[in-house]
């Protein structure tokens, strides 16, 4: 692991974490402060009043409606395990722990969810404001918590809210958090109570980020104003259920009943009653279009704008990004070396500081009917509970199931209403009220449909304009008053996610875990599971709609038109599941659920197309072959695997490309034996990469439409042949990489698949070379394609990393910098400094298994990571692992803010203590939380 480098200035502090640079940056906030403000304002900004809002982690502290004792013991990370004697202390406390660690990141989370930015950041953030206030994430949480959520999970919700409240009690911002303090500049912002409902909220946030292939469907309807059908499907190929004579499913063994109507996994006796409440079975087809292309004409324009709509949100909602996937796997006691069950856990998400996920314990004294809990694991700053993680009998991990759970309508506005089978339906019209800090509140009207569907193009004027303008086919209805864009998306209705966690929190045993998912309708995800009696499985849960026949929700349908009306949803009884398969192996990482050949529902047509899981298999076969067995590190091995698939199907033909320039040859020479590793220190890694980035831009890049393209940043000079002949610093002034603003092709493993299918098309258009300098465009040559890659890359890389390539690294190009969500984006650029961390030069990279995802549209920096890692010892808990990405605290000068991100970055985990004790032997700070 190199040192550390201010996010902002590349300057070296000292290593991150330690006293000398967290007393470093003190030192310079308090003389950069007073400096600017002068001698009241730099006492204001003392290093008292920063260490203020630092959490107490010793002594006792009174708390009105605790009806006993609550232990807090910390470990050396600051990590809590909380222990009481009722379940609602242990979650009072719970919301007090969270809240004296991360409360300005649970009121940021909050005001997103509810479209209330503004109210802490100001105008900037109304249009994101009016975008969330559209879709009503806050609305419906409200529906869930009055009428769907159990009695017993609206308890633990109010007494989660009463211990954040009773933090917040008597304190200003500042005493909360730095940001406040910054932010009372310029804004009379205070902090507002906590309510059950923020808690359930945040749910739906996730759900946004996990929400399926609603991008996906953007892209392609955008394509099809300068794609053919062909050329689209090359770009959305079908999907390989087979790899040899592998499968390339989660679920392999089981398949659907017909008579009963019940999934049956091969070895399970049940005799599920189950039955669908889908009309259809809707279309079991994979990638490509649904026919629907004649009554969609008019999308064009429109989508475009609410392309770029979208692509502001995940500055806001913080945890998004194209191409996010996750791992997750289970082995059998048969090949662990503890003869109990391993399970292994890293979802992928965009880097943030503080790490979205929050590690924690919560532990009943006595488990019993007064306090039912003795759980530990990862959960979300705001939220009861453990999301992920472990009890005293069964683990569980999670990842994104992908299940096509959105659908985008065109609607064909007439009047105060839109049209629906030849009629016109009035909108359910709402008014809602922005407040901006420092400025005017600003009144919106949100219109949605009879059935609920908000009209997200009414959130931007130019969709409007555009709407008016459309054109359309013979087949659509008259424009009258324009056309709008809606959405139909399960996570808009009221569901009960929230009962799942507590139930997933204290099951006992494979029924007590599909009990609870049963509850868990968004986001629909694959979940793993493990219990100490030694049996695996999976389940995947979720509300999963049904589509009529030739609908298979790959692009936007008409909303004029009844039939492309949902027919309804799987129940819970069909959706795929394994229980001890006799492979000894369950792994997820979303590649498809199951072949649609055992199943008759499109789950969707957009999977992850298998790369990791592939490579997972791989890698457990080799460790058992042979009778091998598995053991914790193994596992923790397994999940920084940075194997390269794609580079193992291109570098024997790259080695094979005839080139002129000595310097690309001695470029190509890094490529000779390398093992296709991407290690941090790895030239040839960093050859090879910027070689794929090229190789994408010439394929891809300007023949995509503009929304998507990313055109090539270098120009073809050839020195021998040119009329005017150039030096070396010329080729890299005129091959330097600019860093792009668009997106894809984003270089994930979709782009493997395709250009896997097209390497035996050595003459596709799609290997049309660009034209650019003295030199014309190769006519469909995929070998000269290729040898311009090399030569592009060579020279983009000589502007990165100097033209000696026994300098060049993949960590020097493939950085990680943690930026605060908020401030650390957006504020002065002292806070900046102050808040912000890194870089840190990783290794791994685009769907390796150690995913440290970068965007081929915008360079090699790391956009999305394994945000957490856990590995689960079934055999002995306490012998279990874990890590975060950054620290327990949202505090910048707490020493543990960024104190797990070294371990993190370089493949470590954290011991991870359950067992009374084994928590008492870790425990450095003790809290006790008394009643009044």
């Amino acid at each position: 692991m190199p040192p550390n480098t201010t996010a902002t200035t590349g300057d070296k502090p000292g290593k991150s974490g330690r006293k000398k640079g967290r007393k470093a940056r003190l030192i310079v906030l308090v003389l950069v402060l007073a400096v600017i403000g002068g001698i009241a304002f730099g006492a204001y900004w003392s290093i008292s009043t920063v260490r203020a809002s630092f959490p107490q982690t010793k002594g006792s502290i009174t708390l009105d409606g605790l009806s006993g004792p609550v232990d807090v013991k910390r470990d050396g990370y600051g990590i809590p395990q909380i222990y009481a004697d009722s379940d609602e202390d242990l979650f009072m406390a719970q919301g007090y722990v969270q809240a004296q660690d991360r409360f300005y990141e649970m009121d940021v989370r909050r005001h997103m969810t509810s479209g209330r930015l503004s109210e802490m950041f100001g105008k900037d953030q109304v249009d994101n404001d009016e975008f969330l206030r559209t879709m009503g994430w806050d609305r419906v949480a409200k529906q869930e918590y009055d009428d769907e959520l159990s009695d017993s999970t609206k308890k633990y919700l109010q007494a989660y809210a009463k211990g954040v409240n009773a933090y917040l009690k008597g304190k200003d911002g500042k005493d909360i958090s730095l940001e406040y303090a910054a932010l009372g500049f310029t804004n009379d912002y205070k902090p507002a109570e906590w309510t059950p409902v923020d808690s359930v909220s945040w749910l739906k946030a996730m759900a946004w980020d996990l929400r399926g292939n609603m991008q996906d469907e953007i892209d392609r309807a955008l394509m099809t104003s300068r794609l053919g059908a062909q050329q689209i499907e090359d770009l959305y190929p079908d999907y390989p259920y087979k790899v040899g004579d592998e499968s390339n499913t989660i679920v392999q063994q089981g398949e659907y009943d017909e008579l009963t109507k019940t999934f049956q996994a091969s070895d399970d006796s049940s005799d599920g009653s189950g039955t669908s409440t889908g009309d259809s079975t809707g279309t079991s087809g994979t990638s490509g279009n649904s026919g629907t292309s004649g009554d969609t004409v008019g999308l064009q324009s429109q989508l475009e704008g609410l392309y770029n709509a979208l692509d502001d949100l995940p500055t806001a909602v913080g945890v998004n990004g194209n191409g996010i996937g996750s791992n997750s796997w289970v082995v059998s006691g048969k090949y662990t070396i503890t003869g109990k069950p391993l399970l292994a856990n890293d979802p992928h998400l965009s880097a943030s500081l503080p790490s979205v996920w929050y590690q924690m314990g919560l532990h009943c004294r006595t488990v019993s009917s007064k306090c039912q809990y003795d759980v530990s694991g990862y959960t979300f700053a705001g939220m009861p509970g453990v999301i992920i993680g472990h009890n005293q009998d069964i683990a569980w991990g999670m990842t994104n199931s992908g299940a096509d759970v959105t659908d985008l309508y065109l609607e064909k506005l007439s009047g105060d209403g839109y049209e629906y089978d030849g009629k016109v339906r009035p909108f359910t019209t709402r008014e809602e009220t922005i407040k901006v800090a420092g400025g005017s509140s600003k009144k919106i009207v949100v219109r949605q449909t009879e059935d609920g569907m908000p009209l997200l193009s009414d959130r931007d004027k130019e969709l409007v304009k555009v709407g008016q303008k459309a054109t359309v086919d013979q087949s659509a209805p008259d424009r009258g008053d324009g056309y709008g864009i809606a959405l139909k998306w399960t996570a808009l209705e009221p569901g009960n996610s929230m009962d799942a966690v507590f139930a997933m929190n204290k099951a006992k045993d494979w029924d007590d875990f599909r009990d609870a998912a049963k509850s868990f309708d968004v986001p629909s995800q694959n979940l793993v599971y493990a219990d100490t009696d030694g049996n695996i499985g999976y389940q995947l849960p979720g509300t999963i709609p049904t589509r009529a026949k030739g609908d298979n929700g790959s692009v936007p349908v008409p909303g004029w038109n009844s039939k492309y009306k949902w027919t309804g949803t799987i129940d819970f009884d069909e959706l795929p599941y394994e229980f001890n398969p006799e492979r000894g192996y369950i792994v997820t990482a979303n590649q498809a659920v199951i072949d649609p050949d055992k199943y008759p529902y499109t789950l969707t047509t957009d999977w992850g197309y298998g790369t990791r899981s592939q490579r997972i298999t791989e890698l457990i076969k080799q460790k058992i072959k042979g009778g091998g067995k598995i053991s914790t590190d193994d596992m923790r091995q397994m999940q920084t695997d940075n194997s390269s698939d794609i580079a193992q199907e291109l570098v024997p033909d790259l080695l094979k490309i005839n080139l002129d320039d000595p310097d690309v040859r001695e470029a190509q020479d890094l490529l000779q034996g390398w093992d296709y590793t991407q290690d941090a220190d790895s030239a040839a890694a960093a050859y090879f990469n910027a070689v794929w980035r090229n190789i994408l831009k010439l394929a891809f890049g300007n023949k995509l439409p503009k929304e998507l393209r990313v055109e090539s940043q270098c120009l073809w000079v050839d020195p021998v042949n040119s009329t005017n002949p150039v030096d070396d610093t010329q080729k890299v002034r005129e091959c330097g990489q600019r860093e792009a603003d668009q997106a894809q092709p984003d270089g994930g493993d979709r782009w493997f698949q395709v250009v896997r299918n097209l390497m035996d098309k050595t003459d596709s258009a799609w290997w049309t070379t660009p034209a650019s300098g003295t030199r014309p465009g190769a006519d469909h040559n995929r070998d000269d394609l290729f040898k311009r890659a090399m030569i592009d890359a060579r020279w983009e890389l000589t502007a990165k990393l100097g033209k000696d390539i026994d300098t060049w690294s993949w960590g020097r190009l493939h950085r990680l910098f943690l930026k605060n969500q908020t401030l650390g984006t957006s504020g002065p650029g002292f806070l900046k400094y102050v808040l912000n961390r890194g870089p840190w030069r990783l290794g791994g990279g685009e769907a390796a298994v150690d995913a440290t995802g970068w965007n081929a549209a915008g360079g090699y920096g790391v956009v999305w990571v394994p945000s957490m890692r856990m590995v689960v010892n079934l055999d002995d808990l306490d012998k279990s692992k874990w890590i975060n990405l950054t620290g327990a605290s949202g505090h910048a000068f707490s020493a543990h803010y960024t104190d797990q991100t070294d371990k993190w970055a370089a493949g470590e985990l954290l011991d991870w203590s359950f067992s009374s004790k084994a928590v008492g032997k870790s425990t450095t700070d003790t809290l006790v939380l008394k009643p009044s």
